[in-house]
């Protein structure tokens, strides 16, 4: 696996939840571990569960919100972030605005479409790690 940003940003309503991203020694799997949600517009950055960000961070936390700010202002059209930007999107709403028959009615669609996305692009990866 390709190496992993310390930092995750889902994008949500007006800025951004951020996550640690942590990787498990013993099997490779990656957890994300809530550690502060970022408003856009006003720069407030507020921790969750009493975790503080460290100084790189917090910094990181920064370039973000700057970069951000920056694309947003240029009108930005890069069609892979934007799909990034829909899937955060997706995961905010998923996990807090809806209806147990609105997940029921998109699982199944958005599993498949994730599903086809990841197997194209490790293909993709590992043909051109192996070369001509």
């Amino acid at each position: 696996m390709a190496d992993l940003p310390e930092l995750y940003f889902r994008l949500r309503d007006r800025g951004a939840t951020v996550f640690r991203v942590a990787v498990s020694d013993r099997d490779g799997r990656i957890d994300l571990e809530p550690l502060a949600t970022v408003n856009l517009r006003t720069g407030a950055v507020r921790v969750h569960g009493g975790r503080t960000p460290t100084a790189r961070e917090a910094a990181a936390i920064g370039d973000w919100i700057g970069a951000r700010r920056a694309a947003e202002a240029a009108g930005r059209a890069d069609p892979v972030q934007d799909t990034i930007d829909r899937m955060n999107l997706t995961a905010h709403w998923a996990q807090t605005k809806a209806s147990d028959a609105e997940i029921e009615a998109a699982t199944d669609r958005l599993l498949l479409a994730m599903h086809d996305l990841r197997t194209v692009l490790v293909r993709r990866r590992a043909e051109r790690l192996a070369g001509p």
